[in-house]
């Protein structure tokens, strides 16, 4: 499927040609201590790759309801329009002190989501880049502060997977079946390692795509399976040379079980690759539907899967949220399942005082949230760690980590335990 050239080097190359067997790999290592220490982080949702649900007023004030992704806001506006929200943003939506206050609430990676279109945009394609800068200046602030910094390729050219976060909301995903767009993504991760050579004690780990359609076919699996491959090389070799990175390469599970994944690039032929999870307890009316006790029992439940599969893994999106009643969240216009508004669900609930501001939350419901996330980051932590998805959120508290840090459902500390014995 792909179209090998001039964008991969020999090393590439020879990691995608003879992938199970032949690469003599020396053993990483990384600026972190993967495996042993754990990690502990928030992503930076929402900053320098667009999602309605995290900003609905830069949405909103469009005026313009046909405006659902960063494709359509680049399409359906004026681009001097566009551009200067997008900067007004990217310049006030996370600053320093947003680093300053990660560190000092004693977490240790930020996973930043960025799009292809910072790096290069084709014709017909209305993205509106700029946001690079500002991954370079997010590097700066981590290094400052102490803090490791993941790379997160979030949308890639044809969209990896359909949803609004990848740029581009579309019906059925476009990446894995154009060769072009592969290749493309494979010179932005290329591009990615690059720039971010001399900065491994920051930029620790990079996620060559995020989240991937799997649940869409073996077309996609198989894209993907060889994607991740060349994104080894590209990772792990981006000298030219023989020469080996101390990047760590995190690669997404596709949506499949993570027994699909065992033994796929594991040691010795291939070091310093992890697997990254997601794990959301609301995009189904199962999920939906269930109760406070059984969602806390649910993420106690994969303790075993997860502190048994054989690479490094790292849960790198969850939230203490339980609902998918956030505005937006399953894309703008779009209703919640909880509360009966999305089509073909079935009400569970109300949704008034389980997300948008904090001060509608009660005691009993701040409660749940501190035992399901000390549920969850316990069981994690058997695992490699965690990342949570979001630092913050216009509207959306119950998943915001700024937000529970003062609301108190979110330790100040992310070891203290109110509750060390919730899943037994």
């Amino acid at each position: 499927m792909l179209s090998f050239g001039a964008l991969f080097s020999s090393a590439a190359l020879l990691a995608a040609a003879f992938a199970p067997t032949v690469l003599a790999d020396n053993p990483i290592n990384p600026s972190f201590n993967y495996g042993s220490a754990k990690v502990r982080g928030v992503n930076l949702g929402g900053w320098l790759v667009l999602e309605p649900w995290i900003t609905p007023s830069l949405f909103d004030n469009t005026g313009n309801p046909a405006i659902v992704d960063e494709w359509t806001f680049g399409q359906f506006q004026s681009r001097n329009t566009a551009l200067a929200k997008l900067q007004n943003h990217w310049n006030t939506w996370i600053t320093e002190q947003d680093f300053i206050d990660i560190a000092n609430a004693g977490l240790n990676h930020v996973r930043i989501p960025i799009g292809y279109w910072a790096f290069e945009t084709g014709p017909g394609e209305p993205y509106i880049p700029g946001q690079l800068p500002y991954l370079q200046q997010a590097v700066v602030w981590a290094r400052s502060h102490g803090l490791k910094v993941i790379v997160d390729l979030h949308g890639a050219p044809g969209s990896q997977n359909g949803f609004d976060n990848s740029g581009q909301r579309i019906s059925f995903p476009g990446w894995h079946s154009n060769s072009t767009n592969v290749a493309r993504t494979d010179a932005i991760i290329k591009r990615i390692a690059s720039l971010f050579i001399n900065d491994q004690d920051v930029v620790s780990v990079i996620a060559p795509l995020n989240e991937p359609a799997g649940f869409d076919g073996a077309d996609v699996l198989s894209t993907v399976r060889q994607y991740w491959y060349d994104s080894y090389g590209n990772i792990r070799f981006p000298y030219g040379t023989s020469q080996q990175s101390n990047t760590l390469v995190l690669l997404h599970d596709a949506f499949q079980p993570l027994s699909y994944w065992q033994g796929y690039q594991t040691a010795p032929n291939w070091q310093g690759v992890a697997m990254d999870t997601h794990i959301y307890q609301m995009f189904s009316q199962d999920e939906v539907s269930r109760s406070n006790q059984q969602h806390i029992q649910a993420a106690c439940n994969m303790a075993s899967s997860l502190s048994s599969f054989d690479l490094w893994l790292i849960v790198g999106e969850w939230t203490p949220a339980a609902t998918d009643c956030a505005k937006y969240l399953n894309g703008r216009g779009i209703g919640a399942r909880f509360d009966g508004s999305y089509t073909g669900s079935t009400r569970v609930g109300s949704c008034n005082g389980v997300t948008g501001s904090a001060s509608s939350f009660s005691p009993s419901y701040k409660t749940f949230l501190r035992q399901y996330w000390e549920a969850q980051t316990i069981t994690y932590e058997k695992a490699s760690g965690w990342i949570q998805w979001t630092w913050k959120a216009e509207n959306a508290d119950d998943w915001s980590y700024q937000a529970g840090l003062r609301g108190g459902w979110i330790p100040q500390n992310p070891t203290q335990r109110q509750y060390p014995n919730i899943c037994g």
